[in-house]
C-alpha cells in the first residue's frame, strides 16, 4: 500500500493497495513491469505506462481509493491516508494475508502488516500503489484545473514549489 497526497497544499489524499500474484515471488516480476520503482523517481510517460500495465494485468489485484478534502480537515492528512489504505484493501479479492506498508505501521489496521520507510523504492509492490495513486491523484488535479483555472493545479498538482515557500522579506 502507498498513498499519494500527504505533502500538497491542495486535493485528496489518493491511496493504492496492490497485491501480484504468489507465483511472482519465486518467478520474478512480469518483464513488462522492469523499471518499476517508486513514483518520484519514475518520469510522467513510465508512470502512465506502468498504470496501464498494473491496471489491465489478469493476474494483478489493485484497488484505489480517494479521501476528500473535507475528510483530511476533518481528520487530518496523516489519519485520511490510512483510512484510505483501508479501504482501498477492504476492496481487494481475495483479502491479503499480509500487507506491506510504506512508512509506518498502522496500529488499527485489521490486517497483519510489515511497516518499510522509503517502501515505495524496496518493495515492487509498494511502488506499483505508489504509480497508481500519483497516477490518479494527478489525473485528478489536472481535472481541478479545469474546474479551477488559474491555480495551476496541472502544472504543480498542488505540491508547493520551492519559491512558494520562501519566507516574505519585509
Amino acid at each position: 500500500m502507498d498513498e499519494a497526497g500527504c505533502g500538497p497544499l491542495a486535493g485528496p489524499v489518493v491511496s493504492a493497495a496492490v497485491m501480484f500474484p504468489s507465483s511472482w515471488a519465486e518467478a520474478g516480476l512480469d518483464s513488462k513491469l522492469r523499471g518499476l520503482n517508486d513514483s518520484k523517481q519514475i518520469d510522467e510517460e513510465k508512470r502512465e505506462k506502468f498504470f496501464t500495465i498494473l491496471t489491465t494485468h489478469s493476474e494483478i489485484r489493485y484497488a484505489i481509493s480517494i479521501v476528500d478534502v473535507e475528510m483530511i480537515d476533518r481528520i487530518n492528512i496523516r489519519q485520511a491516508a490510512w483510512r484510505g489504505m483501508n479501504l482501498a484493501l477492504d476492496q481487494i479479492t481475495p483479502k491479503p494475508e499480509h500487507v506491506l506498508v510504506d512508512g509506518l505501521r498502522i496500529r488499527w489496521l485489521p490486517y497483519a502488516q510489515t511497516a518499510l520507510v522509503e517502501g515505495d523504492a524496496k518493495s515492487y509492490s509498494i511502488a506499483a500503489a505508489s504509480v497508481l495513486a500519483k497516477v490518479t491523484r494527478d489525473r485528478l488535479m489536472r481535472e481541478y484545473d479545469a474546474q479551477y483555472p488559474g491555480y495551476g493545479f496541472a502544472d504543480h498538482k498542488g505540491t508547493p514549489h520551492r519559491n512558494i515557500m520562501r519566507p516574505l522579506r519585509r
